[in-house]
């Protein structure tokens, strides 16, 4: 992380820009301190780049396993601009939750954090002991399963309520199946998938 300070936003940025050879739309940064007095501004931002952000949510996450009392460790993985995140403590069912809704909490909770602190929202998955990546198999063949019934009956039918991580699995699950159509309905907690048939 670096520090710029200028008289305005635009020429801190502008600073920042030239010194890390980045253009001013691809920088991320937090202004950090203003100052505006009679006669003189002050602007100060700091840089940062995936890699702290990345190492706020790991610290972030430790600091809660600690305050379960739980030893723990967060590997992450950056890739296809999503943050992931696993995480392995001496009690991870304690962390997953009934039907894993500890662990999609965890995960609202971090994102929030580090959008709180850098002003940006991130995509990051966690994982405890391959609790998602199972799940999304389980999903993939519950959906096509799902829709090898739609296609015969040619009726629609509506799948309970998930986070945006799973209804991604279950779109990607069905991409290639002829005459069926999923979409996203409903809002917050209430957000669903509906498979059709469609001609």
């Amino acid at each position: 992380m670096n520090k710029y300070t200028a008289k305005t936003l635009d020429d801190a940025l502008a600073l920042a820009s030239e010194n890390e050879g980045c253009p001013v739309e691809e920088l991320n940064y937090q202004i950090i301190e203003e100052k505006k007095g009679l006669f003189s501004r002050k602007v100060t931002i700091e840089t940062y780049g995936i890699s702290d952000v990345i190492v706020f949510a790991k610290e972030y996450l430790l600091t809660i396993i600690k305050n379960y009392d739980l030893e723990g460790t967060v590997v992450e993985k950056f890739e296809n601009g999503i943050i992931h995140l696993t995480i392995d403590t001496n009690h991870n069912s304690i962390l997953i939750g009934k039907n894993g809704k500890t662990l999609q909490a965890l995960n609202d909770v971090c994102r929030y954090a580090v959008a709180a602190k850098y002003k940006k929202h991130y995509r990051i998955l966690l994982d405890i002991n391959s609790y998602k990546n199972e799940k999304y198999t389980k999903l993939a063949r519950i959906a096509k399963r799902v829709a090898k019934e739609v296609l015969n009956t040619k009726s629609t039918v509506h799948l309970d309520p998930m986070p945006a991580d799973e209804r991604r699995i279950v779109h990607n699950a069905l991409t290639r199946f002829k005459n069926i159509s999923t979409q996203s309905e409903g809002t917050g907690n209430k957000r669903h998938i509906v498979i059709s048939y469609k001609d």
